[in-house]
């Protein structure tokens, strides 16, 4: 295995406890940073569904608390809730479409209620993450993603023209168009210090460029008070769930899991750019990140403000500074929570005029966009991965604007549940995976324990499956060198602590078209068989007698995919039947 490469721009790992000066610096200016987001998210929310400005107060109010409480909660750690890293926590623009929908339809009461049901399928997805990974397929996950900035993006582009009766015609044109320039300038040639301070840049350029329209009202901040709560303007909870609520809820669960699967990629990604040397992924602080995540989205829910996740500012963030302390994570908590306290300074960002906050969150939806992109052509593309995430998109973004048999659906629960295009094309491509699954080629599985049995029952097990399918010797022959490999890196590895019953593994083989889908199942809490195969790019300082194991398996193997979950590892080979 190759020496592991150290980054000498960390400069500080979560355990490390670096000055207070260092912390509370460092801590504030991400706290800084992320203000913004946080409540301009809530603000455009609530102008779009024409709500009350006392609940947006409110809803400013707590998003602020609950993202700082939860981002103490990520650092701090606490039982199996929290990573243990810097994650900050913010309110979630995946949700912008469904809370704009709900508050419409159903009012903040019944919102309030779909947030914390669906919260709970948050904490259901960390514990039983494994379980999903045949649902929540990339191609699925990344085309939901899409179809969330697709169903966004129509009502932020209304927002662009939003401004009082008697506003110049330039007004709103020329405060957008400078927002955009400055944060897509900075973004794309900035230097990365500056980067991070794009958003607040172009927010800040676009308002002084809008003030002499008149746009920009400084009357709500002289009138709101320093210090305060209004708790008055709380809206509850709907206890008698009707139409609306049922209608919506498919679409807040479906959301609510893949908001699950963003944090997922941020506590993975934390890991790395966190430590000097670089470590196989722990899968348990990502599961302390979703239940966090669903503790956030909890809280929100009983206060009736957005929902809450990981922000991938974090990583940023770490990158730049070489801060992954989570002392400073505790800090920028401390901060958030705080700033909830004086409306005064949540009463600045809530004046930002609407054309301003839509061209910022132009920005943040064409690069969810991109990454939705990203996840489903990373998985590989063929022909029914391309079908599913084409037709889903398209039949999502046909009912989301009506095109699709608008008469037909009516006005109740079809109406609430289909007329949402993420729920309807998160459907789709569900659909179709389940189609795939249930007309695939038989799996045949094997299930045994990890003794001195298993390799010659791997073995017999693999080549009846080859003669079964037609192929000829050396085509089997190669068949059954990968899986003994895989099953020799698997064993290699340490068992789980304090379980003393013997590790068992199930493997899956199936026919793919010229190929073979091998799957194997097994409990697990050794290293990354992928970084291992990775590692190989680089010639070995240090001998491993696993490396000729590594070397067969990436050289006779078309695609090797290692998912480790809580004390669950789940290794998916590929072999082409042609050598």
């Amino acid at each position: 295995m190759a020496a592991a490469e150290i980054n000498e721009n960390v400069r500080y790992e979560p355990d490390d406890k670096p000055p207070p000066l260092i912390a509370a610096g460092a801590g504030a200016q991400a706290a800084i940073l992320i203000i913004t987001p946080v409540v301009l998210t809530v603000v455009i929310v609530m102008r779009i569904a024409d709500q009350p400005e006392s609940l947006m107060v409110w809803g400013a109010f707590a998003a602020l608390l609950v993202s700082g409480l939860t981002t103490i909660l990520q650092a701090a750690k606490w039982g199996r809730i929290g990573s243990g890293h810097v994650l900050l926590m913010g309110t979630s623009g995946a949700f912008i479409a469904i809370c704009v929908a709900a508050l419409k339809i159903a009012g903040p009461a019944t919102m309030a209620s779909l947030i914390v049901v669906s919260s709970l399928f948050q904490f259901l997805m960390a514990a039983r993450l494994s379980l999903l990974r045949r649902i929540f397929t990339p191609v699925v996950t990344g085309t939901v993603i899409m179809l969330i900035a697709a169903t966004v993006f129509p009502i932020v582009f209304d927002s662009l023209t939003d401004v009082p009766e008697g506003t110049h015609a330039a007004a709103a044109p020329l405060a957008a168009g400078v927002t955009l320039a400055v944060v897509v300038g900075l973004v794309l040639r900035g230097p990365p210090r500056l980067r991070l301070w794009a958003p607040i840049l172009g927010i800040a350029l676009g308002c002084l460029v809008s003030a002499p329209f008149g746009i920009y009202d400084v009357e709500p901040i002289i009138e709101a008070p320093w210090i305060g709560v209004p708790f008055s303007s709380w809206p509850g909870l709907e206890l008698t769930p009707d139409k609306h609520f049922w209608g919506l809820l498919p679409a807040f669960i479906i959301v609510t899991l893949v908001g699950a699967i963003e944090t997922i990629g941020d506590g993975v990604a934390i890991q790395r750019v966190s430590r000097r040397t670089p470590r196989a992924t722990d899968f348990r602080v990502v599961q302390g990140a979703l239940n966090t995540d669903g503790v956030g989205n909890l809280l929100s829910g009983l206060t009736a403000t957005m929902p809450n996740t990981t922000y991938s500012t974090s990583i940023s963030l770490a990158e730049v500074t070489g801060i992954g302390a989570r002392r400073v994570g505790v800090v920028i908590g401390i901060i958030l929570a705080a700033v909830a306290f004086f409306p005064k300074i949540a009463a600045v960002v809530i004046a930002i005029p609407t054309p301003i906050a839509a061209a910022y969150i132009t920005v943040l939806l064409g690069l969810l966009f991109v990454q939705g992109m990203k996840i489903v052509i990373q998985d590989g593309i063929d022909h029914r991965k391309a079908t599913v995430a084409g037709v889903a998109f398209w039949v999502g973004t046909g009912f989301q604007n009506q095109w699709i048999f608008p008469n037909l659906l009516g006005d109740g629960f079809l109406s609430v549940l289909l007329g949402n295009g993420m729920t309807s094309g998160a459907i789709t491509a569900v659909i179709m995976m389940v189609f795939l699954e249930l007309t695939a080629p038989r799996r045949r599985k094997l299930d045994m324990v990890m003794d001195d049995e298993a390799l010659p029952r791997l073995t017999d097990f693999l080549t009846q499956f080859a003669g079964r399918i037609g192929w000829d010797r050396p085509a089997t022959d190669r068949l059954v060198l990968v899986g003994e490999e895989t099953f020799n890196s698997l064993a290699s590895e340490e068992p789980a602590e304090g379980n003393g019953r013997p590790r068992r593994l199930m493997v899956k083989a199936r026919a793919a078209g010229a190929g073979v889908e091998l799957e194997f199942v097994s409990a697990a809490e050794g290293e990354n068989l992928e970084d291992q195969l990775t590692y190989l790019e680089e010639p070995a300082d240090v001998p491993d007698v696993r490396e000729i194991s590594f070397r067969l398996l990436r050289h006779y193997a078309s695609s090797v995919r290692h998912q480790k979950y809580h004390g669950v590892d789940v290794v998916s080979v590929e072999v082409a039947r042609a050598g």
